[in-house]
């Protein structure tokens, strides 16, 4: 394949729409990787304190509405004034199942705790990667650009200079 004498360009214009598209990506790709991070380190955040505070106290309420609930149990079974006592054991019941629900999930937020870290951190090292391209190979690409179409400008007006348009001459009007 043969290398052309001269370079022939169409567009240098092109180079700069495309340098200017690449400066907006990196900024809104910035701007969407640092809040990613926030997200992931507000989520860490809700985990370790705001759910396990959360279901921990739930945890407590439930099993005193439990406590309750058996406490009610065992007064009607002991009292004669009442026939049944299908409506306390039912209530007993569902303090149960709100209790076991509550226990449930602060196991996970607990498993979560521990392996939040473990589980994020791989992908967020993943994503450090698009930030270094970002913060430091994608700068220079876009100088690059920059120099390039500073050359190509150059040489555009130089060649152009070498090989003036003819002039056309003024036609004299007609009568």
């Amino acid at each position: 394949m043969a290398i052309p004498a001269q370079a022939h360009v169409t567009s240098i214009d092109a180079l700069g729409t495309f340098r200017a598209n690449l400066v907006v990506f990196r900024a809104t790709t910035s701007q969407a990787l640092d809040e990613l991070f926030d997200e992931v380190r507000r989520t860490r955040q809700w985990i370790l304190n705001d759910r396990r505070f959360h279901w921990e106290g739930e945890v407590r309420r439930r099993q005193k509405k439990l406590d309750q609930a058996l406490q009610e149990l065992m007064g009607a079974r002991l009292s004669d004034l009442r026939a049944s006592t299908a409506a306390q054991q039912n209530a007993v019941t569902k303090a149960r199942a709100a209790l076991r629900e509550a226990e449930e999930k602060l196991r996970r937020v607990k498993y979560w705790a521990r392996n939040y870290d473990l589980t994020a951190e791989p992908l967020a090292k993943r994503l450090g990667g698009l930030r270094s391209f970002l913060e430091q190979d994608l700068p220079r690409g876009i100088a690059d650009l920059a120099a390039r179409q500073r050359a190509l400008d150059e040489y555009a007006g130089r060649r152009a200079a070498a090989n003036p348009e003819p002039a056309s001459e003024p036609q004299e009007p007609t009568t």
